[in-house]
This record gives C-alpha cells, sequence and structure tokens, in this order.
C-alpha cells in the first residue's frame, strides 16, 4: 500500500512537472512579443541594495541618462537599488525605460519609472535571462551581488562559446571590479582554463562618457539586431 501511494505521489509530480511546460511557454511567448518591438536597448544591472545617494546609485542614474540620450533604450530588472537607478536615468532622459520584473521574497518589486506598457513579470529567472541577453545590445554592469556574477558570466560565457553574438560587456568601477578581473587575469588564465583573447570581452569603465564611447565604437562596425 506504501508503495502504491509513493508511485501515486511520483506520477503527480511527474505530471506537474509536464503542465508547467505551458507556463514556461507563456512566459517565453509574452516576452519575445513585447520585447521584439522596443528597439536597440542596453541593460544595466546592478545590486538591487543599493540606495538613493550611494555613488553607484547616481553613477547609475547619469550613465543610464546618457545611454538612452545616444539613442539606446534602458532596460534593468524591473527593482530597488541600481535597476531603479537605471530606468530612473531612462525616464530623466524621456527614452525608453523596460523592466523585467521577477517575485523576490526580500528585494524585489517594480520601481516608479518603469514605462506602463514595459513593465513585464517573470516566475523563471531563466526566462527572464533570456529576454535580458537576447534583447540587449549591451550590458552595463555596476556593482551588485550573485545575481549580478550570474549575469555577467552567463553572458560571458554565451559569447564565449558562439551560442550569442558578441556584445559589449562593460564593467562600472574599477575600485569594485579590479580585484576580480586580476584573479581572472592571474589565476584563471595562469592555469590556461579561458584564452587571452577572453579577455577582451570585457571592458571597464569609471563615467558614463567612456560607457558610451565603448557602445558606440562597438556599433560602429555591427548591426544592431536581438542576438540570437
Amino acid at each position: 500500500m506504501r508503495k502504491e501511494q509513493h508511485h501515486k505521489g511520483w506520477n503527480e509530480i511527474k505530471t506537474n512537472d509536464s503542465w508547467a511546460i505551458f507556463k514556461i511557454m507563456g512566459e517565453f511567448v509574452n516576452g519575445f512579443e513585447k520585447m521584439s518591438v522596443i528597439g536597440p536597448c542596453v541593460t544595466i544591472f546592478g545590486s538591487a541594495r543599493t540606495k538613493p545617494g550611494d555613488t553607484y546609485y547616481e553613477m547609475a542614474v547619469s550613465i543610464a541618462k546618457s545611454v538612452s540620450e545616444a539613442g539606446y533604450g534602458i532596460i534593468t530588472g524591473g527593482g530597488p537599488g541600481i535597476m531603479e537607478a537605471g530606468n530612473k536615468g531612462a525616464h530623466l532622459a524621456g527614452g525608453t525605460s523596460v523592466g523585467l520584473n521577477i517575485d523576490l521574497p526580500f528585494e524585489q518589486h517594480d520601481n516608479p519609472y518603469i514605462d506602463m506598457d514595459k513593465s513585464l513579470d517573470f516566475d523563471y529567472f531563466f526566462v527572464r535571462k533570456v529576454m535580458f541577453v537576447k534583447y540587449s545590445q549591451g550590458f552595463v554592469v555596476m556593482p551588485g551581488g550573485f545575481g549580478t556574477l550570474d549575469e555577467l558570466f552567463e553572458a560571458i560565457t554565451l559569447i564565449q562559446t558562439n551560442k550569442i553574438g558578441r556584445f559589449p560587456i562593460i564593467l562600472v568601477g574599477s575600485d569594485f571590479w579590479s580585484g576580480l578581473m586580476d584573479w581572472i587575469k592571474n589565476v584563471m588564465l595562469g592555469a590556461k582554463n579561458i584564452s587571452p583573447e577572453d579577455l577582451d570581452l570585457v571592458k571597464i569603465a569609471d563615467t558614463p562618457e567612456e560607457v558610451v564611447e565603448i557602445i558606440d565604437a562597438f556599433y560602429k562596425g555591427h548591426t544592431l539586431s536581438p542576438n540570437f
């Protein structure tokens, strides 16, 4: 009897897993339909915990404003902190302001600077990550935590393995990122776990002007289109 109950419960789990496919498909379809009409955008990543008035919060506002004025929309994860700063800069410049929101237990709530028709909600991190990668013409990576590093290294991996087209990845804040980059150069490259040319996939900037220059210089020789 116990064995029968066990098998019954396992079958229910498998059935639920199968039906989840339709919810996942729905998130992809909704995301593709809405994102495909937005136009060229740059995504800004960074900590949800960074407060207004913080140096990097205000820098993210300035960067988003400058990038918007250069003709790109701004995509963020839709929440507080650096995400809010990115959407705020786009809003101040009158540019496109996109928020890809996800329900999280502690940090996430959508910020007020997202365009009303460009706020998307996701339950699945992996679906949301596809939207960032597919519809971004560049990643601007501000100081952040595990989530920021997750997005950074996923993009580097996809470009390195030719799964997506190359686009600019810019780390903002040499004080914050130099330790990581030194470790990558001295330890990871030293162990021959990456190639020397892989280091060229990432640039470091400290001002909004440098960010815009890197993006503009890249697209002088490349077309703007979804990445895969």
